[in-house]
């Protein structure tokens, strides 16, 4: 699972200040057009610029880092490549880095054939020897690799054969690892090298393999990338430059999406999506499309609200129990997603055969709750309105979020007006992004609102493992024994109905204990300029390294 966070600090006028027209490439216009590859008759033009509104400015660009988010890796995957990527309708591996790999018959061993044609965009081949500092970067105790870092530990060696040959050999099977193995961004050794890897400079300029190279980042502004003129792979990016420029104000946002300054929104919030957006002279302009599916990207995801249980105040299920039955999740996703949201009881994408549709949600239940409230010691002895427990701590929380997401604001306000109603006190606290996460990575939060996207291939281990209290994702920090074990078989596990099986106990776990309050999943709301051809709706969601635009119709000269 990846971390998807929402929203930083600067603001509308920050993030135009100075900025006009996107940027322009780092090479001449000439030099450009005449490395761009020749269009194929009737086929895709080469050319334009495409500009994104992102919500929030990423603190780095290194997508493997712990501290990276959905933007990161977002970005970073037109920058690097993997050794295998994913196909969208199938779900099935394709080649990438690797043009072909083989696994043993015991599901141990791993071997990948790079291809022998692959080079960074400075020219450098790709090879076995950046492929192995990439995994001993992640493998390294001292770097910022936790959660990626969880689902490889079953690794005891990885061996080059030669320049284009290296196996993965496994101390024990594992029916993830494969996939982890192959979604591993490939740096290269050669630039890398030397310097530590959680603050390296070349996390806010990468360097990579993939069919764009970063130009360069404005703070508070934008950052660019111009297609890899020299892109080893078989099939050149069409758009010459990405810009992603960023606005944290969704009004702002959506003017200058609505004016034709920006060509893909993919955060729009659901009263905006439903209603201006759908206006006759919005579509005109715009595709408004809803992809909803486990494979990251574009934003579908899950919401929740996490709590810390070293708090003594979240200590007891019973408690959380309550604080679950507090919430309307049903009237915020009618009244703030306009419907378009489904209420959750668990981690899986809800979807796939994992989620466990048998458990049903607890009911929004004020009076219910209370009496959970009472049943755990926490009566308002003191008649000052917060409950307290026998040792005298008050219901009291902060609850965190990232500041300028309206929806956030909006939970927090209706939730924090039920809380207090049944004796809790809540205090919001939104914060800039950099802060909020540091906080949360730390464990010095008492309650965080954030979302997960999802993925194809389900583990929760580093989500719900007591191994992973301190430095993998389980932010909570509950552990149960046996929702340990579960997570432990099911790694073994080849058999995906009897995965199935002990992933949908681990459900039934996770929903009585409520580490998190599940809120809802939602799609992505996103809107497309019409002039971009290619958009293609797929099983896994959208590629927009397919889009381009025919020449009559392209509007910046890059």
């Amino acid at each position: 699972m990846n971390a998807l966070r929402f929203s930083l600090v600067a603001t509308f006028l920050i993030a135009f200040a100075g900025c006009g027209a996107p940027s322009t490439p780092s090479e001449s216009s000439d030099a450009a057009k005449s490395a761009r590859p020749t269009t194929p008759a009737g086929g895709p033009d080469y050319g334009d610029t495409i500009i994104e509104i992102i919500d929030a400015e990423p603190a780095h660009m290194n997508p493997i880092l712990a501290t990276s988010d959905g933007d990161s890796r977002y970005m970073g995957r037109y920058i690097f490549e993997l050794l295998l990527e994913l196909d969208l309708d199938t779900f099935e591996f394709k080649p990438m880095l690797a043009k072909s790999w083989e696994i043993s018959d015991d599901h141990l061993t791993f071997t990948f054939h790079l291809d022998e044609n692959a080079q960074f965009s400075d020219g450098h081949p790709v090879t076995t020897a950046d492929v192995k500092y990439t995994f001993d970067m992640v493998m390294d105790p001292s770097n910022d690799t936790g959660p990626l870092r969880s689902y490889l530990l079953d690794i005891d060696e990885i061996k080059p054969i030669d320049e284009h040959t290296i196996t993965f050999h496994a101390k024990k099977p594992y029916f993830g690892l494969f996939a982890q193995v192959s979604d591993v961004e490939i740096y290269p050794k050669h630039i890398y090298e030397g310097k530590n890897f959680n603050d390296h400079p070349l996390n806010r300029a990468p360097v990579g393999s993939g069919p764009y190279v970063f130009e360069r980042w404005d703070t508070g502004q934008q950052i660019a990338m111009t297609r890899n003129e020299h892109y080893w792979g078989k099939k050149p990016a069409y758009i010459d430059k990405r810009v992603f420029r960023l606005i944290t104000d969704d009004e702002a946002a959506f003017q200058v999406v609505e004016r034709q300054e920006a060509d893909l929104f993919q955060n729009m919030s659901p009263e905006k999506f439903t209603g201006r957006a759908a206006r006759p002279q919005f579509e005109a302009k715009f595709q408004r499309l809803t992809p909803d599916s486990p494979v990251p990207g574009f934003l579908s995801r899950f919401n929740y609200i996490g709590w810390n249980m070293r708090k003594p105040q979240f200590a007891d299920k019973r408690v959380r129990q309550a604080l679950c039955m507090l919430f309307d999740r049903q009237s915020v996703i009618d009244t703030v997603w306009a419907g378009l949201g489904t209420i959750i009881t668990g981690s899986e994408f809800h979807k796939l055969p994992e989620y466990n549709q048998n458990v049903k949600p607890l009911p929004f239940d004020p009076e219910a709750a209370k009496k959970l409230l009472d049943e755990a010691g926490w009566t308002d002895r003191d008649r000052d309105g917060v409950r307290e427990n026998s040792d005298g701590v008050k219901l009291e929380f902060e609850l965190g979020f990232a500041s300028g997401v309206p929806e956030y604001v909006q939970l927090g306000a209706v939730y924090q007006e039920e809380l207090t109603r049944a004796g809790i006190k809540c205090n919001l606290n939104p914060m800039e992004w950099a802060t909020f996460q540091e906080r949360v990575q730390k464990r010095t939060f008492d309650a965080c609102m954030l979302a997960w996207l999802t993925t194809v291939v389900s583990d929760p281990y580093q989500l719900w493992h007591s191994s992973q209290t301190e430095t993998g994702s389980n932010y909570p920090g509950i552990s149960n024994a046996e929702a340990d074990k579960l997570m432990e078989d099911a790694r073994p596990e080849f058999d995906h109905e009897k995965r199935v099986v002990l992933y949908h106990r681990l459900h039934e776990i996770l929903h009585d204990e409520q580490p998190y309050l599940f809120l809802y999943a939602r799609p992505g709301l996103v809107a497309v300029d019409k002039r971009f051809e290619g958009v293609v709706l797929h099983k896994g969601g959208l590629d927009p390294r397919e889009w381009w635009v025919p020449k009559a119709k392209q509007r910046y000269d890059s």
